[in-house]
């Protein structure tokens, strides 16, 4: 995955929902009437941009277009969900009939509004068992209540890459486990340098590269809604146990400004001067991508990766982690949607077509099938994160009315726990949790 890709996925998380307006999209299509053996033009919106992903993507669409030879498929890069709604909100000939986001937040807000179709439909058409095909993460975070308007096309997993020099020199055997495993291997591996560090062993601080509060629950089994929608963070133990275990670290790693003013030293994160290509932390929570970009830059040391250390009391699901991806969905407003189908089952259900894009990428395949292909290539170390997107344990964050507005709430209420503004963190949890149910209602 690009560092581009990266940016942008995380400037549209941060901006938690966009504005994707129901009256905009004309009519859910209970039966669509065009014959995709006919021959037809669709159009392809996605948001890759990196040449290597350009061309794979590419690639995957000329692989379509020999097996139909009738449909052409006219492909636009580069797109982002804003400029997606906008061409979905004016319609007409050149809009989207196919479309390609890497913002899974967005997907309780293209199937609510009903912006993309309901893809279940076609799916019974075609014999295709959704729970059959892609783990179980995917298969939750490309579906909003009810509703099945997307469906996973690769994916990200986190997990944790460590310093194997570093590891060997202070004697320690294995990767940590579990969160108290980490926070003794991140206490020995952390050399001091007057007020700061010549070395941290791990940065756990919201503001550090990746370290946000879903991608930290990813070692514990947290529910973020209860049966009726409601915010469910004070009443599942889970989430206070993560934020009391992520307050302890930070202030056994030195404290809060401390860390803070050592991670104000750091390198850019998408370039060679990232601090854990550096040394600068000997542990690092991170996707798939890290592995690539950090070998690019020649460390000095042997990169080992692990799965992320989970909650004490789970560590017999260790193994797990956090997954998110890229997600694909027709147009509602699409008059070709029977041919838009065939594309979109072919770029997430045939198994070389996944394989092939994953290869081409060196992101996480999407079905269970690609999963254990004999055709994927990758560095042995790879198969940490695709044993974690096999995972049947591994978690997600779900689809929501109003986009990620949820987990930005919940990142603020961590970000004023560890700085030690908010003490009481489940009344914190229970605040939060009426902001966060406010927001819904205010938004359906």
């Amino acid at each position: 995955m690009s560092g581009n890709r990266r940016k942008t996925a995380a400037a549209l998380a941060a901006t938690a929902a966009i504005s994707l307006l129901a009256s905009a999209c004309t009519g859910q299509s209970n039966g669509a009437s065009d014959d995709p053996s006919k021959e037809t033009t669709i159009n392809f919106w996605h948001g890759w941009n990196s040449p290597n992903e350009v061309q794979g993507i590419q690639a995957t669409v000329d692989a379509f277009e020999k097996a139909h030879p009738n449909i052409q498929v006219k492909v636009i890069g580069d797109m982002t969900d804003d400029k997606i709604n906008q061409a979905l909100r004016a319609g007409g000939s050149n809009a989207p009939d196919v479309v390609s986001s890497f913002t899974t937040n967005n997907v309780g807000k293209f199937c609510s509004s009903k912006a993309f179709l309901d893809l279940d439909p076609f799916l019974k058409k075609d014999g295709i068992d959704p729970d059959k095909t892609f783990p179980k993460a995917m298969n939750e975070y490309t579906q909003f209540d009810g509703v099945r308007c997307t469906l996973p096309l690769l994916g990200d997993a986190y997990g944790l890459y460590y310093n194997k020099d570093a590891f060997e020199k202070a004697g320690i055997k294995r990767p940590p486990q579990t969160w108290s495993e980490l926070a003794a291997t991140a206490k020995r591996l952390t050399k001091t340098k007057g007020d700061s560090y010549e070395r941290l062993g791990f940065m756990p601080n919201y503001h550090g590269y990746e370290t946000t509060t879903e991608h930290y629950l990813g070692g514990w089994d947290p529910k973020y809604f209860d049966a009726d929608g409601q915010s469910n963070i004070a009443e599942d133990p889970s989430f206070a146990s993560m934020l009391k275990t992520q307050k302890k670290l930070v202030d056994d790693l030195g404290g809060y400004e401390k860390l803070e003013k050592y991670r104000t030293s750091f390198g850019d994160e998408w370039g060679a001067k990232h601090p854990f290509h550096t040394g600068q932390v000997a542990m690092q929570l991170d996707g798939e991508w890290r592995l690539g970009m950090a070998e690019e830059t020649k460390p000095k040391f042997e990169i080992g990766v692990a799965p992320m250390p989970v909650a004490d009391d789970e560590a017999d699901t260790y193994g797990k982690g956090y997954l998110t991806g890229t997600i694909a969905g027709i147009a509602a407003t699409s008059k070709k949607q029977n041919a838009a189908w065939e594309l979109v089952k072919f770029m997430t259900t045939d198994t070389d077509a996944v394989v092939n894009f994953a290869n081409a990428i060196h992101n996480v395949p999407s079905t269970l099938a690609a999963l254990k292909s004999p055709k994927l290539k990758y560095d042995p170390r790879f198969k940490t994160f695709l044993d974690i997107a096999a995972d049947p344990k591994s978690t997600t964050t779900p689809p929501s009315v109003n986009g990620g507005a949820y987990l930005v709430s919940l990142q603020n209420l961590g970000f004023d726990i560890e700085k030690g503004k908010q003490k009481d963190i489940e009344a914190g949890l229970k605040n939060t949790a009426k902001e966060i149910d406010a927001a819904i209602a205010q938004a359906k």
